[in-house]
């Protein structure tokens, strides 16, 4: 029987970085780093769904709706060439684009750091629920497929894809490989804007979009590449704290007058700026005027 999916609780930022922090130097790089990617959620109920997973969500079952990512993206190719600054390189990196840009996809987003993980799961969701950081082993997954122990770049789908017998994008849209013949690889995105660099983006992509990625690996026996971080309700505040303390927050992550906005929303939205008064601007000028010798 493979192993299940582990679950591990994380209290503070402290304790999910020593989390993830292995205790031997990578082999490939001589660090100690782990070939993995971090994703946060704000909710422990939900699965690692892509956005095309969702989009027939919440009124149907998830997936229903995979047999529309074909007219999704031409539409997209049709209607996005005058906003685009710089022509992609290929159909791979125009799926990127789109992703990017909240288009439904099959990719599913990821980051290189634990804390941008950690940001995205505590900055959403119900008040008074656990919230979760998922860990993804990559590197493990890469070797079961057969892949190169480098993620791969968007240009060298095309030879992963040719080599299963996927000719095109649009082939793979049509679902030409069997759950038996489903793989699944890390990408890393070109900088493609300052948003995706500041929160260091990578992607999952998978050839088969009828199951999430969590089933998709345990059904293949690499359960054990994900591990939930859960964080518990009582001690997300204090994370979310520890976060904005460390600098990772919407302001360092969408780089622009919209992050600034959004930092400033979130943190004067909190429940705590109703119990403190501020003193009136005139009162405080009166003081510091009396206090001058």
């Amino acid at each position: 029987m493979p192993p299940p999916i582990r679950e591990l609780e994380v209290r503070t930022l402290a304790e999910l970085v020593d989390l993830v922090t292995p205790d031997r130097p990578d082999p490939h790089s001589g660090r100690l780093r782990e070939r993995a990617v971090y994703r946060g959620v704000a909710d422990t109920a939900y699965n690692l769904l892509t956005s095309l997973d969702r989009l027939s969500l919440p009124d149907g079952p998830p997936h229903a709706k995979g047999h529309l990512e074909e007219h999704l993206l031409r539409h997209f190719i049709r209607y996005s060439r005058p906003y685009l600054a710089l022509e992609p390189a290929n159909a791979w990196e125009l799926l990127v684009v789109a992703q990017h840009h909240g288009l439904p996809t099959r990719l599913l987003d990821w980051s290189q750091s634990p804390l941008v993980a950690a940001h995205f799961a505590t900055i959403k969701g119900k008040p008074g629920t656990n919230r979760v950081v998922w860990k993804l082993d990559w590197g493990r997954i890469h070797d079961h497929f057969g892949l190169p122990a480098l993620a791969q770049m968007v240009q060298d789908l095309d030879e992963i894809l040719a080599a299963r017998g996927v000719r095109s994008i649009w082939h793979l849209c049509e679902d030409p490989r069997g759950p038996d013949e489903a793989f699944v690889c890390m990408l890393e995105p070109p900088a493609l804007d300052e948003r995706i660099v500041a929160q260091s983006a990578a992607f999952t992509f998978s050839s088969d979009k009828t199951r999430s990625l969590d089933q998709i690996l345990s059904e293949a026996g690499l359960a054990d590449c994900l591990t939930r971080c859960v964080i518990p309700k009582e001690h997300v505040e204090r994370v979310r704290d520890q976060l904005d303390l460390c600098g990772v927050d919407e302001r360092r992550l969408f780089p622009g007058l919209d992050g600034l906005a959004r930092e400033l929303r979130r943190y004067y939205a909190s429940p705590a700026w109703t119990q403190v008064e501020l003193e009136p601007r005139s009162t405080r000028a009166d003081s510091e005027r009396a206090a001058r010798p």
